[in-house]
């Protein structure tokens, strides 16, 4: 239920967006500006702190859930964001998405990363058509396998896409840790620009091969479930940040968890998701100042095991 709190809220957080240094800068153009790396296939720089659409993005447009998402896309790119994350089996999110890009002229500022999800080459070929009409593009920068699904398949299709220039990266993805001895197998023997894995601070196995591994081949990383879908505010509802945090810069928990990840030499940027403009304007946060030291790294991998 969207209510007179939210929109309490949604205009304290416009305010930020008004006063904010950060969010009137350029990534990167001025000291405490959102940090970028760089893709290592290409060299083009992205900056850190990008966005995700599952379950946030899943709303009715024209809904006042609609209308703050505009609110958060503003934020996003005001504050010199990029990279939006979607697939066309998130409930809607990428059509909502092409909608919302459309309505704010935003399509040029954002790096667009979606997914084939399909069974067959034909379904693939019917759901990839569908893609481009949902995201109103005719191409986009990112397009990966999701959750290695009949990743034998849809890889070369995937690589034929961008010979004909409709995606400028190929790549693939996994969410859990159980799948990350496929991601890389898969990254050994096949040519990739990206993958996107989950790494956390309670899930931090990732960086035990398979980022040192990306690292090695020259792969873009993006991160997901940094936040553990949630669970980890549960863990620490109520709990003071760590007594080192505010000497690194970091105000919140969300900002504690994005900067671990980010800490990893190997990732390129995580894709929180977010509906409210309040919290998308406290992520963007950890994509400036100081990283996290490798002693703090481990603190909080001890602290959440």
């Amino acid at each position: 239920m969207y209510g007179r709190r939210d929109v309490l809220r949604t205009g304290a957080a416009l305010g930020l967006l008004a006063a904010s240094p950060l969010l009137r800068a350029e990534a990167g153009s001025m000291p405490g500006g959102l940090r970028v790396r760089k893709i290592p296939s290409t060299g083009e720089a992205l900056p850190v702190i990008g966005a995700g659409t599952s379950g946030s993005f899943e709303v009715e447009a024209g809904s006042a859930q609609y209308q703050q998402l505009k609110q958060v896309l503003q934020a996003f790119f005001a504050g010199g964001g990029k990279v939006i994350d979607t697939s066309p089996n998130y409930g809607g999110a990428d059509a909502i998405l092409g909608q919302l890009l459309a309505e704010g002229g935003w399509h040029r500022q954002c790096f667009i990363a979606t997914k084939i999800a399909a069974d067959s080459h034909d379904a693939a070929v019917a759901q990839w058509a569908q893609s481009l009409k949902s995201l109103r593009t005719e191409k986009v920068d990112l397009l990966q396998i999701h959750n290695l699904r009949d990743w034998q398949r849809q890889l070369p299709y995937a690589h034929e896409l961008k010979q004909q220039g409709k995606t400028r990266y190929v790549g693939i993805t996994h969410y859990l840790a159980s799948g990350q001895d496929r991601v890389i197998e898969i990254l050994r023997q096949h040519p990739l620009d990206f993958i996107q894995i989950n790494y956390s601070v309670n899930s931090p196995e990732a960086a035990k091969e398979l980022l040192p591994l990306a690292q090695d081949k020259g792969v873009a990383v993006l991160i997901n479930r940094t936040f553990d879908d949630g669970r980890l505010f549960a863990r620490v509802k109520g709990q003071a940040l760590p007594a080192w945090a505010a000497e690194a810069g970091i105000g919140s928990w969300a900002q504690l968890f994005l900067k671990f990840a980010l800490s990893h030499p190997a990732v390129t940027a995580v894709i929180p998701a977010t509906g409210r403009p309040d919290r998308q304007l406290d992520q963007l946060k950890a994509g400036t100042g100081e990283l996290l030291s490798e002693a703090q790294q481990q603190a909080l991998i001890k602290q959440f095991a």
